[in-house]
């Protein structure tokens, strides 16, 4: 007896399913509406919101003629200041399939479609260098736009032969804290020097030097940048994060000159226990990144300007 093939039935379209997708649920209206500016696709005749969060899949850039929808029409990912060349260079994937000869030659053409991207010794610094940035803002959680603009510092410097004598990793360091600064999201240089084998001392020298030589001026940072990340890491409540703002506020007429990070902790400790969210001097301080003794100062003098019945 011949074995008899067996043929599987291909699954029919799902049609009730694309229906669905471009009707209303509420009211089976086909007049959908899609809100850009909430991301939204929103039933005309009944007002019901059928999606939500929708992701935007058109292009970044606006157009207001023909003239300037041909010039920015363009495809592959936008160029972006974190990437050598822009980003705008061509780069070999891996080969899948093929004999053992063909992977060789593709590995080898992979390895000169590398070295010519690199054209010569200040391309290769700066390759090196902002792969670095991308690297050490990946660790310490910071956003694409530090990064972009750590990478502009960087290259500042770096078109100003402002890197001779000082070490790649030490002026890595200084722009993202610089830009870290800029965006009003300050971190001490105790912490960016903790992810790097650059020193405070010599990392804050090079942030001197970049200051001063690239002309970037730096409003001092205020103790209200450092508090939402610092009740954070303690886990207060958001009413406790305002009032130790307002506390700050409060308090501007006396503190001046005083270390940011320590009102802020101070702020926050007062603030957590006028709100019954009490947390240890101790467990501030770690959070700040300060001693007790400065907890406790700032403290007592804010306590006793604004009369605070705090215990």
């Amino acid at each position: 007896m011949k074995n008899k093939r067996v043929y599987k039935k291909r699954p029919a379209k799902n049609l009730e399913a694309e229906k669905i997708q471009n009707t209303c649920p509420e009211c089976d209206s086909t007049d959908l509406n899609y809100d850009s500016s909430r991301a939204e696709l929103i039933c005309r005749h009944c007002g019901l919101v059928i999606a939500e969060n929708m992701m935007d899949q058109g292009p970044e850039w606006r157009a207001f003629n023909f003239e300037q929808q041909q010039s920015r029409a363009r495809v592959g990912a936008p160029s972006t200041r974190t990437i050598h060349d822009g980003g705008m260079a061509t780069e070999m994937g891996f080969k899948k399939d093929g004999s053992p000869e063909d992977h060789a030659k593709w590995y080898r053409m992979r390895k000169l479609n590398k070295r010519a991207r690199i054209a010569n010794s200040r391309e290769r610094n700066l390759a090196f260098a902002l792969s670095e940035i991308d690297r050490k803002c990946s660790n310490m959680g910071l956003n694409r736009s530090i990064r972009e603009s750590a990478s502009v510092i960087y290259r500042k410097a770096l078109g100003a032969n402002l890197i001779r004598g000082r070490t790649i990793e030490g002026v890595v360091a200084a722009s993202i804290y610089i830009a870290c600064r800029q965006a009003e999201l300050p971190r001490t240089l105790d912490e960016v020097a903790s992810f790097t084998t650059v020193n405070r001392k010599e990392l804050g020298r090079i942030e001197r030097f970049l200051k001063r030589q690239l002309k970037i001026k730096l409003s001092p940072p205020s103790a209200v940048d450092y508090i939402p990340r610092f009740a954070s890491q303690l886990e207060l409540s958001s009413k406790s994060e305002v009032k130790a703002i307002e506390i700050v506020h409060e308090s501007n007429g006396f503190i001046s000159g005083k270390g940011p990070q320590g009102v802020a902790a101070a702020a926050l400790y007062i603030s957590s226990i006028m709100l019954g969210e009490r947390k240890s001097q101790k467990d501030v301080a770690q959070a700040a990144g300060v001693t007790e003794v400065t907890v406790r100062n700032r403290y007592k003098e804010i306590s006793e300007n604004l009369n605070l019945a705090v215990a």
